[in-house]
């Protein structure tokens, strides 16, 4: 078996790579970070990369692709994740271009967000079996992309593929120029003293699940799903509900200090629903409980945000 994280350098890319290491599998690494911004070169890229990446394959018995790149967020125009599109169309078919590749058993994980596509469920639980409800051009974006790999299983008799529908995310690097992530962003202002703006009311629920627990679930789910000619929804999270104000008082414990806490409304506020609780059917009741709990979660996170300060970093 040989893998290949595509988005390998984010949260949970980074995650990924961690998680397949632990389990002992072979990684594939592409000899250059991919060019996201320049659509032209990336289509270059993208050709040498999955051609080398043929070649390791010919000497394995089956291999994996873990998609967990974009740089889209909620906020991103249908305009600006065109290009997402485009380079997942450009992977799938430069697959496709190699006989001995789709010859042999493969897989495909594609990482999507489950806070994005069930934005206005009006489900109390929200399973694989709940409707989208996209209100986003990003949410509408991630539908279209989760099209293409369907439809990319249903031409190719040797592959399956794992829609992983993601709750909330965190974890230590996340990147400063993409404008999400709120215990980052609180992490980051408590320990340089800033204000935290805050755009939804305290009584607002989310699911926050850490990118390593989020790996560890993708992996195990696609190693669960049996041969299929179609690509498989599964819900990604920690299945514990948790209000901002519980968020609040975990990093007012963990600092010491209350968090200076600013609320106002912003264009995005009214796009999420106020109560989000997530459930994956497809496992047995408490099976994937996080490894980490989010009090620890956010203890290390604090950890390692003041590591990145000491430093001067960012990241």
């Amino acid at each position: 078996m040989i893998s290949w994280v595509i988005g390998s350098g984010g949260l949970l890319g980074a995650a990924l790579c961690r998680a397949l290491r632990r389990n002992g599998e072979e990684l594939f690494l592409p000899d250059e970070r991919f060019c996201w911004g320049d659509e032209e070169a990336l289509a270059a890229q993208v050709s040498a990369t999955v051609g080398k990446f043929a070649l390791r394959v010919q000497a394995a018995d089956q291999w994996q692709i873990y998609w967990a790149a974009g740089v889209g967020t909620m906020s991103s125009s249908a305009e600006a994740l065109g290009p997402e599109a485009r380079a997942l169309t450009h992977v799938l078919q430069t697959l496709e271009s190699h006989p001995r590749l789709m010859s042999r058993p493969g897989a495909i994980a594609f990482a999507s967000s489950a806070g994005a596509i069930y934005a206005e469920s009006s489900d109390e639980l929200i399973t694989e079996h709940s409707k989208p409800t996209p209100t986003t051009a990003y949410a509408r974006a991630k539908l279209l992309q989760e099209d293409l790999l369907s439809s990319f299983v249903k031409r190719n008799r040797s592959t399956t593929a794992l829609i992983a529908r993601i709750s909330t995310l965190y974890g230590s690097g996340q990147a400063t120029e993409k404008k999400q992530g709120l215990l980052t962003h609180m992490a980051r202002c408590i320990l340089r003293n800033q204000p935290i703006q805050i755009y939804v009311p305290f009584d607002t629920i989310r699911d926050y699940i850490a990118s390593d627990d989020a790996a560890a679930a993708m992996l195990s789910a696609l190693a669960g799903i049996a041969e299929s000619q179609q690509a498989v929804i599964r819900i990604v999270a920690s299945e514990r509900p948790t209000t901002i104000a519980e968020i609040v008082s975990i990093f007012k414990r963990i600092a010491r200090r209350g968090p200076r806490i600013v609320t106002s409304a912003n264009r995005l506020s009214g796009l999420y629903t106020r109560r989000v609780q997530f459930r994956s059917m497809a496992v047995q009741p408490n099976a994937n409980l996080p490894a980490v709990s989010l009090a620890v979660g956010i203890a290390q996170l604090m950890l390692q945000e003041r590591v990145n300060l000491a430093r001067g970093g960012s990241h």
